[in-house]
């Protein structure tokens, strides 16, 4: 699949999401192949809210993808509880609801985030 088709169903999802859910802030994901980040958008004055990402955090030990994924699910929900943000919305972008991405909303719904 080439980088055209990636881009036009990233937008085909964020529109469908931004339509159904005007009052809540987005969390974004992406997933490279070593590496995971995340962040909360407010999509009405177009700022990051919150951000985490196992590129700029320390994540030594974890070695497993899916073990940085847990990791930095967890930073992004304790600095979201702490702006009191617990309504979000799950944007996946071009990512599949699968493996690393459906580990990391897994633990986000753990740590008290509702989506």
């Amino acid at each position: 699949m080439n980088n055209i088709a990636y881009k036009k169903r990233a937008q085909r999802i964020r529109r469908k999401l931004k339509t159904v859910n005007k009052n809540r802030f987005r969390l974004s994901v992406f997933r490279s192949s070593r590496n995971i980040s995340a962040q909360i958008i407010d999509d009405r004055n177009n700022k990051t809210l919150v951000a985490a990402s196992s590129v700029k955090e320390k994540t030594t030990g974890k070695n497993k993808k899916s073990d940085m994924s847990i990791y930095v699910a967890g930073l992004l929900a304790k600095k979201a509880l702490e702006k009191k943000i617990t309504q979000v919305y799950f944007d996946r972008g071009k990512c599949k609801y699968h493996g690393r991405i459906k580990i990391f909303a897994d633990t986000l719904r753990k740590k008290g985030l509702n989506f």
